[in-house]
């Protein structure tokens, strides 16, 4: 007879995210996860996998919390641009808000700390940014098509470039001293939009 789990997967998965999120991948040893998530090795062993497996469905959990709020906000009917520029501001003030930046964003950090050298947290990464960039793109073509974008600009490359912006955003948010330089950036990249 199998034993049921005595622990909640939904809930160690939830802990074990914010725990990775708060150190990084490296600072993070199975002993601390254990703890963390007051729960066997060998039953994160069994529900989880190996620690770069928990760190993978993590990560995945991230952007399932997160994409649909963008998502939301990019694809309401009416004016287009005043989402763009809403979504724009909304991850700066993100990237300065107290309490948790030190954290910043868990798909920026993983780029930064594991997508060099590892494939996988590399593909879920790119996979987060095209959807970023993949909605931005589609909310920058909706504005030109009701005239809000003048017709020179190119949606495509605009969506890219606030696409570095945001993540830009998120990395000098990071730093106590970057709250100015957060909101600048964000305002001055938004010009281009007129």
């Amino acid at each position: 007879m199998a034993r049921t789990k005595e622990f909640d997967p939904d809930a160690a998965l939830q802990s074990a995210l914010e725990l990775f999120w708060r150190r990084g991948y490296e600072a993070t040893s199975m002993a601390d996860l254990v703890e963390h998530l007051g729960i066997g090795r060998a039953s994160i062993y069994a529900t989880f996998g190996n620690k770069h497996e928990l760190y993978l469905k993590a990560l995945d959990r991230y952007g399932e919390s997160r994409d649909p709020a963008l998502l939301d906000a990019l694809s309401k009917p009416g004016p287009a641009l005043p989402a763009v520029r809403a979504v724009v501001r909304g991850f700066a003030a993100e990237a300065v808000a107290e309490p948790g930046r030190e954290k910043g964003c868990f798909v920026t950090n993983t780029a930064t700390e594991l997508g060099p050298h590892d494939r996988e947290a590399a593909r879920r990464v790119e996979l987060s940014w095209q959807h970023i960039e993949t909605l931005m793109h589609a909310a920058l073509v909706r504005a030109q098509n009701q005239r809000e974008l003048p017709a020179d600009r190119d949606p495509h490359a605009l969506a890219r470039m606030l696409l570095v912006l945001m993540q830009g955003l998120r990395v000098v948010g990071k730093n106590s001293g970057g709250s100015a330089r957060v909101r600048d950036a964000a305002e001055q990249a938004l010009t281009l939009l007129d």
